[in-house]
């Protein structure tokens, strides 16, 4: 790990530090926990939110999803 300064604004440091207190964890632990969800937000594949809604009840559509949309 790591360790870096950041420039925070005096009250983003008072919220950090009450989510810590209710959290029981350190500032440091909120921090760290709240930049991973930023970047993980921010980066990699978008996943289109549909996908994987509905069953078709049927087993064998993943091998013969081709066949099946060019017949209708």
């Amino acid at each position: 790990m790591k360790r870096t300064t950041l420039f925070i604004e005096e009250e983003l440091e008072e919220e950090i530090k009450r989510i810590a207190r209710i959290k029981g964890k350190k500032t440091s632990e909120v921090v760290r926990e709240a930049l991973r969800d930023y970047v993980k937000r921010h980066t990699g594949k978008k996943t289109l939110s549909f996908i994987g809604m509905g069953k078709s009840g049927r087993e064998d559509l993943s091998e013969s999803h081709e066949e099946e949309l060019w017949e209708r």
